[in-house]
């Protein structure tokens, strides 16, 4: 994905490693640093490739996905608010269709920081009733870190749903989760499970007491990918298994063999914004060989 996004011609050269393309209908903000390749669609603010240099892709963008405006984008990390999955519509809330605007950027030899914005509008207030300041911050080098802050008065749920690519879905497990949650594919159901997460078929899970760290061990790509949680009240672990991948139409039939969702979420109940503290949702990855 990043060397298709690479190859884009370059529509605004902002700085010396940042630079403004466009995929399909969407404007995207490409990062070639020394330390690291990255991009974010404006639509959404959505984090579409992370790559430190000399390693494997960290996320998945599926082949098949749209790049059109007000469609979701599937793979990277949409930013799931005010809501999380059908609590409204659209699906997963609003801010990952709606453009956002680059605010502010910085470069240093470590990497960049790239931050969006996106504020409330007469679209917004249609959809739900509250003067919002939403920021995406990303410090993009070795190591990815995320925050997402709303600022306004009002409760809100919200996810960085990401999608990580991985060696093959049968491999890998997942360390760190807790034993407690709550099965979507079993009617919503509260669980309880013991050891590593690994999977067998299709997977939903909103974890409501997971560690602070979860880890994706990862034997085909030799890696482990180190997710740490911040502010957060859930993880949300998802795999669509081969059956659901195959009624989707912006996934390859095959696609959920390379790709596992590790959601860093405040989904069981909201995040309280006000004025003078504004909420915030943040997570950090890195890699262990």
């Amino acid at each position: 994905m990043i060397e298709q996004l690479l190859s884009l011609p370059v529509v605004n050269q902002i700085s010396t490693t940042i630079s403004q393309r466009q995929i399909d209908e969407l404007p995207v903000i490409v990062v070639a640093h020394p330390k690291v390749h990255a991009a974010v669609a404006l639509q959404g603010a959505h984090l579409l490739a992370w790559q430190p240099e000399g390693e494997e892709p960290v996320l998945w963008m599926s082949s098949a996905s749209a790049f059109k405006e007000g469609v979701a984008i599937r793979g990277g990390i949409p930013i799931c608010w005010p809501w999380f999955g059908p609590a409204g519509k659209p699906s997963h809330g609003f801010a990952r269709n709606m453009p956002w605007t680059l605010t502010e950027h910085q470069e240093t030899q470590q990497g960049v920081v790239l931050t969006l914005t996106l504020k409330s509008c007469e679209k917004t207030r249609e959809l739900w009733p509250h003067d919002f300041t939403l920021t995406a911050r990303f410090t993009l080098g070795e190591t990815c870190h995320i925050e997402l802050e709303s600022t306004g008065d009002f409760e809100a749920n919200s996810a960085l749903h990401t999608y990580f690519n991985i060696g093959d879905i049968a491999g890998v497990s997942i360390k760190g989760l807790g034993n407690s949650f709550i099965d979507k594919v079993d009617g919503a159901k509260a669980k309880q499970e013991e050891g590593d997460l690994t999977f067998t078929g299709q997977t939903d899970r909103i974890y409501t007491q997971p560690q602070a760290t979860s880890e994706i061990v990862d034997p085909v790509l030799k890696r482990t990918l180190v997710i740490a949680h911040e502010n957060n009240s859930d993880v949300v672990a998802w795999n669509p298994g081969s059956v659901f991948s195959v009624s989707m139409a912006d996934m390859p039939d095959d696609g959920y063999k390379t790709m596992v969702c590790v959601e860093t979420a405040q989904v069981s109940h909201p995040h309280v914004s006000t004025h003078a503290a504004p909420a915030r949702l943040a997570v950090t990855f890195s890699l262990r060989k």
